[in-house]
């Protein structure tokens, strides 16, 4: 009997996120209540707020599915690259194919970007999310071989989440067709970013290691050693 049970809750807590998913893309995410997705998945109010006790709730939820349906495929494709650019172009694209359903919330979304804002990815309510996200980077960067100085090297991975989180800004808001400007912008800035990962290894830059060492810790605090 619980187990029936559980399973009920769970159809019905998946039927209204993806009820308020819909909400949110025809009515925008500011605009849209908790009335109006419980009515579009046929529950009543308060069963909304049972399972979702704010729309920022629902949001978090979204973030939590959309990573865990991502992971699979992601996982496999770093699997089968070789390379740091083939590891880096499919966590990317990956993700543009996946939320391209949801462009349009993940546009309203990006207002929040405020640290202190609960549903910031540079938050700590999304911390979690945000360090899976950038271990994806930390496992492509090792299994890519990458060489970096002491100094520097552990900050790697934050530093292509941060240029992903770029990417995904400028996606939200391209409206050239199909978002072609930021596929070719991704294409561009990734070979760019490659160069730089690659002569940054080149000893002559020694000098540079220990003040950019310094820069990072300065930027990202006093927990990477």
């Amino acid at each position: 009997m619980p187990r029936t049970t559980s399973a009920k809750s769970e159809a019905t807590r998946a039927r209204i996120l993806q009820a308020a998913l819909r909400v949110f893309r025809e009515r925008g995410f500011h605009d849209a209540t908790m009335r109006e997705v419980a009515a579009a998945a046929g529950v009543a109010v308060g069963a909304a707020y049972y399972y979702f006790d704010s729309k920022n709730a629902l949001v978090m939820a979204f973030y939590d599915e959309s990573q865990a349906h991502l992971i699979p495929a992601i996982e496999e494709s770093l699997a089968h690259s070789r390379t740091l650019e083939q590891r880096l172009r499919a966590i990317v694209t990956h993700k543009f194919d996946y939320f391209a359903p949801n462009r349009a919330l993940m546009s309203a979304l990006s207002a929040h970007i405020d640290p202190h804002h609960p549903l910031s990815p540079f938050g700590a309510g999304t911390a979690d999310i945000r360090n899976r996200d950038v271990a994806f980077f930390a496992r492509s960067v090792s299994d890519s071989g990458v060489h970096l100085a002491p100094s520097i090297a552990p900050y790697l991975p934050r530093l292509l989440w941060i240029y992903q989180m770029g990417l995904m800004l400028y996606w939200v808001y391209d409206d050239s067709p199909n978002q072609e400007r930021t596929r070719q912008l991704f294409s561009k800035s990734l070979q760019i970013i490659l160069f730089a990962i690659k002569i940054a290894s080149i000893p002559v830059l020694r000098p540079i290691y220990k003040p950019a060492g310094e820069l990072l810790r300065m930027v990202y605090g006093d927990d990477i050693a």
